[in-house]
């Protein structure tokens, strides 16, 4: 309880941080992640299709009932309440499970400080993402083996089979670990092996076949999430990246996440808590499966990296940039376990002292320069986000004090819906290409059914295109506003055009300009010179 209790207030403590400091969003997945959210609750057809198909679908389930609080959607807080919660859990199962491993608590506190006092696992469970919430699952199914392995009891093959469930409706690595851990009931379970095995695949297994199914039905293709137009592979195209198809640059550029994410000194220290782990052969035999278990998720990224077309770009190494870092605490677990086998082979004596020497010194990289700008996950997400945030906040205080409730906006997904959260439109207010048949309709006949009084659209996307398409029959839009920040492309803010005359040019094509030298438009859109 009193672990508990103090990684509850380290986790509130972080997310006021990030909160009152506005880092909640910075990364444009979190935003993504709770715009999904929203969707599910406030949007023009509410439900469960607004869940989409690439991303899975328990993050959003769980940040929904908060994301329908106004104030918290607005602020990010309702995304970060689910991860926090996930973070106690984390922690939690790392004390449990090391404890129960190696046989010490002591063990176990100090798995558990190694990876609560990380500052990028801190930032990561304060935010609208999901990792915490995997390593949530992952420690809870790590907890359950090691506790089948003391005792064969179903009970605790039922208790990893939920875990694993849960984690297969969160990130796609939770597929990679089932067939191994049936693998390891089938090896640990004993005269109850088969049994084990048939339930924890037959419970975990739900998750993969559910989802399969759902892309089934809704997108026509069960694999939808895996090679549709919104997948890892159509994003990355045939782009060629470091580790591509090669086994030693893929080690370099993970390895180089992992560092930077966890720290040198916690390398070091998990290296030195698995050599004396290793001087005790019949430890390192019962605790070998369950080891293994936590290597999976690393293993996956590696493997992500070499042939899932999957980059991981870190700033030490070309292209000398940041992309996909926080990928690198997914060894996190793993390290804190492997830092705190060490502290088991010491007389009892040393064990409280020797558990905060490793605190510290796995802190240390963070303590001697006690800045955000440390924290590698932190820096990926500030300097990804410049310009999204630059024209968001523009546009949102633009449309603030223009919009009339009402009145509708027509738009598309994604980055733009962080405009309508600034300012505070709902997204029912949004007809957007999530909204069918009504999306539809509007882009293959406007003069019938766009009925919206503003259009925000980037130029070049579906929208755009589709207001330059009904120029000539009408409903014609136009431009109010236009916001071009450097690297993003340009943002444009339409209004419907109610005169009988018009005397402006119609929406310009991505590639020209978007009016002649010398035309503006006042504050009702009509041209003047």
């Amino acid at each position: 309880m009193a672990l508990v209790l103090a990684t509850a207030a380290l986790s509130a403590a972080a997310t006021w941080f990030c909160l009152a400091r506005g880092y909640t969003l910075y990364y444009g997945d979190a935003q993504a992640h709770l715009g999904i959210a929203r969707r599910l609750v406030d949007s023009r057809t509410p439900g469960y299709d607004q869940i989409g198909t690439v991303w899975l679908p328990l993050p959003h389930l769980l940040m929904a009932p908060a994301a329908a609080h106004d104030a918290w959607w607005r602020s990010g807080l309702a995304g970060a309440l689910p991860n926090a919660a996930a973070f106690v859990l984390a922690v939690l199962f790392l004390y449990l499970a090391t404890s129960a491993l190696t046989e010490t608590r002591w063990a176990g506190l100090t798995a558990a400080a190694l990876f609560a006092l990380n500052p990028n696992v801190l930032y990561l469970q304060s935010i609208p993402m999901t990792e915490m919430l995997f390593a949530a699952c992952l420690t809870g199914t790590w907890w359950c083996c090691v506790l089948f392995a003391r005792r064969p009891s179903l009970w605790y093959v039922a208790g990893a089979g939920l875990w694993a469930l849960a984690g297969t409706l969160t990130r796609y690595e939770g597929w990679f670990v089932l067939p191994f851990a049936a693998l390891y009931f089938l090896l640990a379970g004993g005269d109850r092996r088969w049994r084990a095995g048939l339930l924890f695949a037959g419970i975990a297994g739900l998750g993969p076949l559910y989802w399969l199914a759902h892309n089934a039905y809704y997108f026509g293709d069960w694999l939808e999430f895996y090679r549709g137009s919104y997948s890892a592979k159509a994003i990355q195209g045939g782009s060629s990246y470091p580790g591509d198809h090669n086994w030693r640059q893929a080690w370099l550029q993970y390895s180089s996440a992992v560092r930077g994410c966890a720290g040198e000194p916690l390398l070091a220290l998990a290296a030195a808590g698995l050599g004396l782990h290793l001087t005790a052969p019949r430890r390192l035999a019962r605790s070998f499966g369950a080891l293994v278990l936590l290597a999976l998720v690393p293993a996956f990224y590696l493997w992500s990296l070499h042939s899932g077309g999957t980059p991981i770009f870190v700033p030490d190494r070309w292209p000398h940039s940041y992309y996909n870092t926080r990928y690198g605490v997914a060894a996190m677990p793993l390290l804190a376990v492997a830092g705190a086998l060490g502290v088991a082979r010491l007389p009892a004596r040393w064990r409280a002292g020797l558990c905060g020497f490793l605190a510290l010194a796995a802190a240390a990289p963070w303590l001697l320069r006690p800045s955000p700008e440390a924290w590698i996950t932190w820096k990926e997400s500030r300097v990804n986000s410049e310009a999204r945030r630059a024209w968001t906040a523009e546009a949102a205080a633009w449309l603030r004090g223009r919009y009339r409730p009402g009145t509708g906006i027509f738009t598309t997904f994604g980055d733009v819906t962080g405009v309508f959260r600034e300012a505070g439109i709902p997204l029912r207010e949004t007809l957007t290409w999530d909204h069918q048949p009504y999306w539809q309709a509007a882009i293959h006949r406007p003069d019938l059914f766009l009925r919206e009084e503003w259009a925000v659209a980037f130029a070049g996307d579906p929208v755009h295109a589709c207001l330059r398409k009904a120029w000539s029959a009408g409903p014609r839009y136009l431009l109010q506003k236009r916001i071009a920040i450097p690297n993003a492309p340009a943002l444009e803010i339409y209004r419907r055009d109610r005169a009988p005359a018009f005397l402006g040019p119609p929406p310009q094509r991505a590639s020209e300009t978007l009016a002649p030298r010398g035309l503006s438009t006042n504050s009702r859109g009509r041209g003047i010179r």
